[in-house]
């Protein structure tokens, strides 16, 4: 069986209610047509990139796309004051837009399957775009990007949303792309390779282990909630109409937006964050070799090489190198109903990668495998937590034009009794619609709490 069939077997054997058989043919279609063979391939032998004999660097012949660099972090925050890793730094702003539409008052948004290296399934679902500035100006001599003029030039439409987002700052430096989701009229056709679907049966197939990448994640929590049909929910559980009422903004939140921000203020204050570009060669406590590079402990992730060839890209062969994760993460929301609406149990993350330093994350955000003795805040809490306080729980894939195989657990629990509205200063109760309301503007929620909120929607 071929992966493309694996992924058609995947997708129509676990669909939720909600998805049409519509888009499981076009899915299927999609990937027994998608051709893709990645073959891990050592860093020496990468062709069009070099060690820079000085620093051992990896860069691009170009001097476009983006180079592993090393990074040193001294810090009061968390339980590690001090260390060195490899980073990617991608300084330039890429693109990832979702054109909308409404049809007899219906919201469809144009997807895309899309193949990438570090998928572990091949093919998942992007947004209508999804490029870099270098791969949509064309450094590779490839085909144009698809739908790009209605977000470089969005005058035929309306614009949505349009804000500047960080990625994971545990492994990018200072990388943003700008979010885009643009409404226009019923005359535009889907492409090969893109499909228009029903806002909401999108939302389904969040529910669906690996379907769904998370370039799309982030746009669709950037969505207002009135794209979203609201759900009759009288008559169902209180944390369901909690739910409902904390992504609609109904009812009184714990905290005012006022309160939230001197929070974070605080928080952003209290801590140091000191960050220096360091040479790639020697970093302290990595090894080197012509094949990766590598934690001493064989922890955290290493740096890898593959070699790509697929019928599905603006290219059809290339090499690159990718970060490989050691394990599967856990990203987690704790929820709990305050006066009849849910709140978030967010944390205030430094990261050393972020351009602000601090944004707000998940209530866990780990890989626990990193963790020989305590980890951090609530881990224990979420991992005993029984199966019945499970609100929502998928293994979703992370951004595979960069990472190799790296995928979270992404959980939503329902708290309960057993956490206080009193938690630890880096802590905070917030609503669904004011972290939406935060996502107006940059950098105030990072990319795995924008992942987690847009499954959050899914329940809706």
């Amino acid at each position: 069986m071929t992966s493309a069939d694996l992924d058609t077997q995947r997708a129509t054997e676990t669909h939720p209610d909600g998805v049409s058989e519509g888009f499981l043919s076009w899915f299927a279609d999609r990937t027994r047509a998608t051709a893709c063979q990645v073959t891990r391939t050592p860093l020496s032998d990468l062709r069009g990139w070099s060690l820079d004999a000085a620093t051992g660097n990896l860069t691009h012949h170009s001097g476009r796309f983006f180079a592993i660099e090393g990074l040193h972090v001294r810090t009061s925050y968390g339980q590690v004051p001090e260390w060195s890793q490899p980073i990617i730094n991608q300084p330039e702003i890429g693109i990832l837009g979702l054109l909308v539409k409404t049809v007899d008052g219906v919201p469809f948004g144009l997807v895309q399957a899309k193949m990438e290296p570090g998928n572990f399934n091949s093919v998942q679902l992007s947004p209508t775009v999804q490029a870099t500035r270098s791969n949509y100006t064309r450094v590779h001599r490839g085909d144009r990007t698809k739908y790009l003029e209605h977000f470089t030039h969005p005058r035929a439409g309306t614009v949505v949303a349009d804000v500047l987002q960080s990625e994971q700052g545990s492994w990018f430096l200072h990388k943003r792309n700008r979010n885009m989701i643009v409404q226009v009229d019923d005359s535009v056709p889907a492409a090969d390779g893109h499909h228009w679907m029903p806002l909401d049966e999108l939302r389904s197939l969040l529910r669906i282990d690996g379907l769904v990448n998370m370039d799309i994640r982030t746009v669709l929590s950037c969505l207002p909630a009135s794209f979203f049909a609201a759900q009759d929910r009288h008559g169902t559980d209180g944390m369901a109409s909690a739910l409902a009422r904390s992504i609609s903004g109904d009812g009184t939140p714990l905290h005012s937006a006022e309160t939230v921000l001197s929070w974070f203020t605080a928080a952003k204050s209290r801590h140091e964050l000191a960050v220096r570009r360091v040479p790639l060669r020697a970093l302290p406590g990595w090894r080197n070799t012509p094949e990766e590079i590598v934690h001493d402990d064989g922890q955290h992730f290493s740096i890898i090489g593959v070699s790509v060839r697929t019928n599905d890209r603006e290219v059809g062969e290339w090499h690159q190198p990718l970060i490989y994760p050691s394990g599967r993460g856990l990203v987690t929301f704790v929820v709990k109903d305050i006066d009849g609406v849910a709140h978030l149990l967010v944390n205030a993350r430094y990261q050393a990668g972020l351009l602000d330093a601090m944004e707000m994350g998940p209530t866990v955000q780990c890989n626990p495998g990193n963790y020989s003795g305590p980890g951090p805040r609530f881990l224990d809490y979420v991992r005993q937590v029984p199966a019945e306080r499970i609100l929502y729980d998928t293994i979703l894939a992370e951004e595979g034009g960069r990472f190799y195989h790296s995928q979270n657990r992404y959980l939503l629990v329902d708290a309960g009794d057993d956490v206080p509205i009193e938690v630890p200063e880096e802590f905070c109760w917030v609503t669904a619609h004011q972290l939406t309301g935060l996502l107006r503007h940059g950098y105030y929620v990072n990319v795995e709490a924008r992942s987690l909120l847009a499954c959050l929607h899914s329940l809706w």
